[in-house]
């Protein structure tokens, strides 16, 4: 949990990585992330850096430097993408991955664009890296990201590592197996290769549908099921915003990961939120 120490496994728990995504969508967002991070209900967030809101909504995270990992949320397929130039509805990005994959080379001038916003607003490497949707496992982007990665973050002892977005076997629902074909077996080998490293086992994956309470029991079983060195993500926010596809759903998770029933069920299921540093080290997997 966040004390303004450096982040410890509690003896005999599991660690794993709780990750906010998509901070920096919108004000709600933000506001329901931070207050989570300071709450040491979270131990992470990825930042969507083509949000005109990251420049300000960055100041949220200060107070947590060093006690949290804050990362990339790699954007192809947000309104903020498109209006980059680079952007494309979710569909048609699936059908380039599938149909001979990204120009490696364009992607990777898009991935150092949006780090160069990440570096410049938080003032040092993103912790690690992950995709809105899953993109960094797209083919051509998946290359490109570990190319890129490596040049610019290679010669340095402590780099960022990778979320492999593959729900375990026996937990994957359908739309989970389709994430994990999208290319996550292919990413994990290239950066394996190159030497970075990767945090497997993705939990949280759902369709953002039902209530507060069926958020509740999947996570029971996600918490159960979350092996050591695990990514345990979610999308909370304050309130639904308007236009926010999964606004209400981000409503619900907030609501009850900053109650007492998630402190109950991480207890319950000996579970402890810590930075990547902590739950990736070889001793801790």
């Amino acid at each position: 949990m966040v004390d303004g120490q450096q982040a410890q496994v509690v003896p005999g728990a599991r660690g794993i990585i709780v990750c906010a995504d998509d901070f920096a969508v919108n004000q709600s967002a933000s506001l329901g992330i931070a207050k989570l991070l300071a709450q040491g209900r979270l131990s992470a967030t990825s930042a969507m850096v083509l949000s005109p809101r990251w420049a300000t909504d960055v100041a949220l995270l200060q107070n947590l430097r060093g006690q949290v990992d804050v990362g990339l949320h790699l954007d192809w397929t947000s309104d903020f993408a498109v209006a980059a130039g680079h952007g494309l509805p979710l569909g048609q990005a699936m059908r380039r991955a599938v149909l001979g994959g990204f120009d490696a080379k364009q992607a990777g001038s898009v991935i150092a664009r949006q780090l160069d916003l990440f570096e410049a607003h938080w003032h040092a490497v993103p912790d690690f890296v992950d995709g809105h949707q899953h993109v960094q496992q797209f083919a051509g982007i998946r290359e490109a990201l570990v190319e890129v990665l490596v040049r610019r973050y290679g010669a340095q002892a402590v780099r960022p590592y990778l979320r492999v977005s593959c729900a375990p076997a026996g937990s994957a629902g359908l739309k989970g197996r389709i994430i994990g074909w999208m290319g996550a077996r292919a990413l994990e080998s290239r950066a394996a290769y190159a030497g970075l490293t990767c945090a497997r086992g993705l939990f949280g994956i759902y369709n953002f549908d039902g209530s507060t309470l069926d958020y509740a029991t999947r996570m029971t079983r996600w918490l159960a099921q979350a092996p050591a060195g695990s990514i345990l993500m979610c999308h909370p926010a304050q309130a639904a915003e308007p236009g926010d596809e999964i606004g209400v759903a981000r409503a619900q998770e907030l609501a009850y990961l900053s109650g007492s029933e998630f402190a109950v069920a991480l207890q319950t299921a000996n579970v402890e939120p810590v930075r990547g540093r902590v739950a990736l080290r070889p001793s801790a997997r």
